[in-house]
């Protein structure tokens, strides 16, 4: 079943009735009121499309523009610009069998989504690179932690830089913002920004040249379950761990995103694998780095801890955009603050906080 998130319908009769957000709440509570909360605000929010003659869900065919996409629509056609490439991870099934999956970010003029590619369309991201255009067709849409997501399946088809297909300037993503100590299990495409405050060596491994897969050692030679025995290469993996002042946090950088936090090439970080003590200087440098990161929580079982799993590294970022960042958050919403502070007692406590926060022009 197709759905809208609430936002999307507020947005949406926002557009086409042109009345304001804060009306569209109000007429929302009033209609959940009305039916003894027998109904979810979604609910409410269609009656009231419905009242005004706004149609939510058009008919829809052939491509689709990002914001036009909704959960649970299967055949979807789509074409974006590749704005991030993950790697391939290799899984295990109950069956005993494995498979395989990976995903990039695609935007255009309207938004951006993640694409999941799974089994052979993983082979896919191989051939990709930032700024490749790439049109999606017969994917379905899924809800992963409130983002929506395409998805390949071996049905699906993934062309890469069609012709006669252009997208102009691509709007961003925006990960929601999440402090170290909220992080729960549940975490998915989130960000945090934190300095590091300890870094270390990055571990190599074997891997399969053709599939990317993790090779296993017999005896004296390696094998990959796909391609049988085969002359190994080698990823890599270096973990750091991060604090952003409320808690500290192990995270995880694998090969592409290892590069971007060290600002280096595969070639130069492979030097280390037989040298390992030349990366004492690096991890020397690391440390005091301020780094903003987007990615998703995952347990450790073995350490019993929860760790931080990096998609996308931003080590160029302005400490004094971040602070600036904070005081329009916090100071945009007061009435919001107010009603916490009221309701735990801390009026004076939260304003003196917000005195004591460092100005821009104090950094």
């Amino acid at each position: 079943m197709i759905k809208m998130p609430l936002n999307d319908i507020i947005a949406k009769i926002k557009d086409k009735a042109g009345i304001s957000e804060e009306e569209i709440n109000s007429r929302i509570q009033n209609k959940t009121e009305q039916l003894s909360g027998l109904i979810s605000q979604e609910g409410a929010a269609h009656i009231i499309a419905n009242e005004l003659g706004i149609k939510l869900f058009e008919e829809v065919s052939g491509k689709l523009q990002i914001k036009n996409i909704l959960e649970g629509m299967r055949s979807v056609e789509t074409v974006g610009r590749v704005q991030h490439i993950s790697d391939v991870t290799v899984f295990q099934r109950k069956d005993g069998g494995s498979g395989k999956v990976g995903n990039l970010a695609i935007g255009d003029e309207t938004g951006a989504i993640r694409v999941v590619l799974w089994g052979s369309q993983a082979d896919k991201l191989s051939e990709l690179k930032e700024g490749d255009i790439v049109k999606v067709l017969d994917g379905y849409v899924r809800l992963n932690n409130n983002a929506k997501e395409i998805h390949l399946n071996e049905k699906s088809k993934l062309v890469i830089n069609p012709e006669g297909e252009a997208v102009g300037e691509v709007k961003e993503a925006v990960n929601e913002r999440k402090s170290i100590k909220d992080l729960n299990e549940k975490d998915g495409d989130v960000e945090i920004f934190g300095t590091i405050v300890q870094a270390f060596e990055p571990r190599f491994f074997e891997v399969c040249p053709q599939c990317n897969k993790r090779a296993r050692q017999r005896d004296e030679e390696f094998y990959c379950e796909e391609h049988s025995r085969i002359k190994p290469d080698y990823s890599y993996v270096m973990n750091a761990v991060l604090d952003d002042g409320t808690e500290t946090i192990r995270t995880v950088f694998f090969r592409s995103q290892a590069e971007r936090l060290l600002k280096k090439s595969r070639e130069d970080i492979m030097k280390y694998k037989d040298n390992p003590v030349d990366f004492d200087a690096v991890k020397t440098q690391l440390l005091g780095e301020q780094v903003k990161i987007v990615g998703r929580v995952k347990n450790n079982e073995l350490f019993n801890r929860m760790e931080f799993v990096s998609r996308l590294v931003f080590t160029d970022v302005d400490p004094k955009e971040e602070v600036a960042r904070l005081e329009k958050e916090v100071k945009a919403m007061p009435k919001a603050r107010e009603t916490i502070a009221k309701k735990e007692g801390k009026v004076e406590e939260i304003d003196e906080g917000l005195e004591r926060l460092p100005s821009v022009e104090e950094i």
